[in-house]
This record gives C-alpha cells, sequence and structure tokens, in this order.
C-alpha cells in the first residue's frame, strides 16, 4: 500500500516521476519489486540463492555476456525485445546484483525510451551523458534488486541475535549479493530497532557534507529521517575513504542522537568517492520483546489472553464452505461465523475476491476474521497461496485490529492447504502487523502425544 505525498521537491527525475507521480518512489518501486517476486515464486521460482537469470527469463529478458562493457545494461528495441547485456568477468556477486539491477529498470514505465535513449548516446559520443539526478533512478533499481534477490524472509534466521556491521559482513557473503542489498533486507527482517541507510557525498565540489540518499527503518526502529538530510562533515562517513572501511560513532542526525555503524560500498558511475551504507540505532534502545511475533503450543479456537481478541485464518476465493484445517476447527467452534460468511460471500459476490476480508463477531470481545488469500482449493501443482493478496488481507487486518486495541490470534496461516513458505508469511506478518504495534499470537498443536508429555514433564519439574 503506497501512500500519496508531496515528493516532488526532491525526487526529480523524469523515469521516477513517471513511475510514482507524487507517491513515495521508494514505497512504490519496492511494492512492484514485492509484486514481481510473489508471482515468480508461486509459479515456481526457488532459492536462496535466487538465481536473477530465471527471473529475467521469467519476465521475457534475454541475458547475453559481453566482455567489452564494464558492467551491465539493458538494451531495448521495444518492450517485446529487450536484452540484459552483462560482462561475464566481474566477481559473482556483482554480476547477480547487476542483473537484478537491470530487471528493476523494466518496472519503470519508460525504460524502453530511456534505454533507446542512452544507446544512442553512446553511439554518437562514446559516452553516456548522465542526467545529475540520474543517481535517483539507480538508487531505486538498487532497491527493486535487494528485493529481488532476497525475497521476504528469507534471511530472517541469519539476523537473530547481535546486529554490528563486522557481523554482517560475514553474512552477507554466504548470500551471494552485495552489502548493501543485504542491509536493505536486514531492515524488513530484524526485530530490533535499527534503520538501514545509504549517504554519499555532495555533488557540489566541496565534498564536505554527505546526502542521505533513504534510510528504511525496521518494524521496531523509531529512527526515521527523510532523504535529502544533510549530514555534517565531521560524520564517522568520511572514515569510509575505501571500499570495506568501517566506521562507528555517536552522532546526532538531524535532531535524533543515535549510533551510526557503516561501510565504504562502490561509488555511483562517474563519482569518485564511495558511497556508504550501515545502520543507525537510537540511543537509548529499549527492547521490544512484546512487539515479536509470540509462538506458542495451543488451539486457536481458544486464543490466550483477555481484551479484544482477533482469530484470523485464510480462506479461498471459490467456496464459501470451511471443509479443512484450521478453518473446519473455527466453523465447528462458531457456526455462527461460517454461516455468516457464507451468507456474506453469496450477496456480496462482487467482492468476494483476493485481498479481501470479512469480520465476524462471535462474542462481546472476540472476533472471526477471514482473509481471502488463496487461490481456488483441492490438489494443485503448485501453491494456492497468493502471498500479495495476503499481504493486503494483512494490512486490512492490522488497521481493523489498531482500531480495536485487540491482539491477533491465528494459526501458521497460509502454510497448510495453501502451500505457502512460512518465512515469506512470517515477514509479511513483521511488515504490516507487528510494525504497527499489533500483538501477534501464532499457535501450533502439539506434533505428537510424547510432544505434549515433554510439555506436561517440563512444567512438572518446574513447579516442585
Amino acid at each position: 500500500m503506497v501512500e500519496s505525498g508531496k515528493h516532488d521537491k526532491f525526487w526529480t527525475n523524469p523515469s521516477v516521476r513517471a513511475l510514482a507521480a507524487d507517491a513515495d518512489p521508494i514505497a512504490f518501486v519496492t511494492e512492484k519489486a514485492k509484486s514481481l517476486v510473489f508471482r515468480a515464486v508461486e509459479d515456481g521460482w526457488q532459492g536462496p540463492p535466487f538465481d536473477p537469470f530465471w527471473l529475467a527469463k521469467y519476465c521475457g529478458l534475454s541475458a547475453v555476456p559481453r566482455n567489452d562493457i564494464p558492467d551491465a545494461r539493458l538494451v531495448a528495441l521495444t518492450k517485446a525485445n529487450t536484452v540484459i547485456e552483462y560482462n561475464p568477468n566481474q566477481p559473482r556477486a556483482r554480476v547477480r546484483f547487476s542483473v537484478a539491477h537491470e530487471i528493476g529498470h523494466t518496472l519503470f514505465p519508460d525504460y524502453p525510451e530511456t534505454t533507446r535513449n542512452r544507446m544512442q548516446l553512446l553511439q554518437e559520443r562514446g559516452n553516456e551523458r548522465l542526467r545529475p539526478d540520474e543517481w535517483q533512478l539507480e538508487l531505486l533499481c538498487n532497491l527493486a534488486a535487494a528485493e529481488i534477490l532476497m525475497p521476504s524472509g528469507f534471511i530472517v534466521d541469519e539476523v537473530d541475535g547481535e546486529i554490528s556491521i563486522e557481523r554482517l559482513m560475514s553474512l552477507w557473503q554466504r548470500f551471494d549479493v552485495s552489502p548493501e542489498a543485504f542491509l536493505i533486507r536486514i531492515a524488513s527482517a530484524t526485530n530490533q530497532p535499527v534503520s538501514i541507510f545509504a549517504a554519499a557525498r555532495l555533488d557540489d565540489g566541496s565534498l564536505s557534507d554527505f546526502r542521505l540518499d533513504y534510510c528504511i527503518p525496521s518494524p521496531l526502529s523509531p529512527v526515521r529521517m527523510a532523504p535529502g538530510l544533510r549530514i555534517p562533515n565531521d560524520t564517522v562517513l568520511k572514515e569510509c575513504t575505501a571500499i570495506g572501511f568501517t566506521a562507528k560513532g555517536m552522532e546526532r542526525w538531524g535532531g535524533t542522537e543515535v549510533l551510526v555503524e557503516c561501510v565504504g560500498i562502490p561509488p555511483y558511475p562517474g563519482r569518485t568517492y564511495p558511497r556508504v551504507v550501515g545502520f543507525l540505532r537510537p540511543r537509548n534502545q529499549v527492547a521490544s520483546e512484546q512487539l515479536a511475533i509470540a509462538y506458542v503450543k495451543g488451539d486457536i479456537t481458544q486464543p490466550r489472553g483477555t481484551g479484544q481478541r482477533i482469530i484470523a485464518h485464510i480462506v479461498n476465493d471459490k467456496s464459501s464452505i470451511w471443509g479443512a484445517g484450521a478453518a473446519l476447527a473455527i466453523a465447528k467452534r462458531w457456526p455462527e461465523a461460517q454461516s455468516d460468511f457464507k451468507n456474506w460471500s453469496i450477496a456480496k459476490r462482487e467482492d468476494f475476491d483476493l485481498g479481501v476480508v470479512h469480520e465476524c463477531k462471535v462474542s462481546d470481545d472476540l472476533w472471526v476474521v477471514s482473509m481471502v488469500a488463496q487461490h481456488g482449493f483441492g490438489q494443485s501443482t503448485k501453491p494456492r497461496i497468493r502471498y500479495f493478496a495476503l499481504r493486503d488481507c494483512l494490512l486490512r487486518l492490522g488497521t481493523f485490529a489498531s482500531g480495536r486495541q485487540a491482539s491477533v490470534h491465528m494459526p501458521r496461516i497460509g502454510t497448510g492447504f495453501a502451500g505457502g513458505n512460512w518465512k515469506i508469511i512470517e515477514d509479511l506478518i513483521m511488515e504490516t502487523l507487528i510494525s504497527r504495534g499489533v500483538r501477534v499470537l501464532v499457535y501450533d498443536l502439539p506434533r505428537s502425544r510424547e510432544e505434549s508429555q515433554m510439555f506436561l514433564d517440563s512444567a512438572f519439574v518446574a513447579s516442585r
């Protein structure tokens, strides 16, 4: 969901304006990249590592090696005839990111025309005359590449525990991606209050200050800063004078005191000094364990706690009868919820579609929310979950829960008959519910009688 706003003062590149108009381009391009990734995963794209060459072919793009170009480029004769040319002699991670970056260019509606113009300049003048604001387009394609190479949820297990620039430097090599791509994904994967940033020296000739290119907060981070913020030259960023150089320090950015940890990465094309990426922590971090997903062993039809509560589950877009899984258990416990959903799906047939939700109040403090995020039912060679529809449902659920200060209780939605990947779904829950302060409990039934006995035994020992 992309919010509208006044972004024209900062975002001036015509391709960026053509993409997002007056919406936030960072949010807009991220949405488009996620949509592409979800469709590809649903159609069989597997990883990690996720192969950008597979995705290029999936998008109808040819990938052609060229030894006479420095990195990679998009050659678009028409929208139906577009080629990614890449230098195969570059390091593997750079090749992968470059191909993903060029796929990102195709998310912009004017890419065939802008690509042809660039190729004409190359032929006529021997080099590209980049616009002064061309870095804006390149930046957004970098963000799209991060979404492509590390789809939501696949690095959650890797970023538990300490987050430091040294530890992250050892991790991103395992994912065969660039430091920037890895750090961007950290923003959505971690439960810690950190914000990922990228900055570059100003191009006014003085090289005295830095410009903040973007700041992406994790769901629990209070540090949120607008692109274009001017960072004074006494920052530790100036210590990152070479690629791979790191620095740390406590600083005040835009009136906020933050701990900065950063590393130098390759500059924008045509620039000399490295760009700098890293993360920001608030000076006084407060543990926020209560805002993490809580996993419990139990029955979803017996939601824990008091106050306003919501039981959320997934249904398909073809049937109004809940005949399996958690939905069936909910129907047996609250038949009025099943009956209400059936009546709604018949009376509002035009609204019964992927991405919508239906709420039914079953007691003074309990609701059942049905999320239409599964396409069809029965056996299928591909997963029936539709991740983008689920994200829309969760966004609506977040608004519903926030307005009632309600906790949300759910099974591992989408992983049963829908065939979804829990790591992706967990990431979506973090993004749409946890980030809004909604308390979420996920219920797992004990897998066996032995496991149930193990919990009983441990409870007995603890009580002695």
